[in-house]
């Protein structure tokens, strides 16, 4: 890649487990993840945290995951490499998965 870390936009994937399903399948979907994720450039910041309600209602676990950038986070997400965790977690978790773009690091 040409562009510098420096001067790409990080994102970030933050994926909520609102309801565990199937138990095995999950546990499953936790050892796949990974390291497709660190093949894709992406670094857990949070994995599997329980979290703590200040407002509102919390699911049963978090993760979030920073990428270099918005691009290669959709090439994760879509990629065949991640698909098979991605049908697993289609039936073992209610979830949800939000992208976001980070701030523009400044020069």
């Amino acid at each position: 890649m040409s562009e510098t870390t420096t001067t790409r936009t990080p994102a970030y994937s933050i994926t909520e487990v609102l309801d565990v399903l199937d138990p095995a399948g999950a546990q499953r979907y936790a050892e796949l993840t990974p390291a497709v994720v660190e093949q894709y450039g992406g670094r857990f910041l949070v994995l599997g945290a329980q979290p703590t309600p200040a407002e509102g209602e919390a699911g049963v676990a978090v993760a979030v995951v920073e990428w270099p950038d918005m691009q290669t986070l959709q090439a994760w997400y879509e990629s065949p490499e991640y698909a098979p965790a991605r049908e697993i977690a289609a039936t073992a978790m209610r979830r949800r998965l939000t992208f976001l773009p980070g701030i523009s690091p400044t020069a």
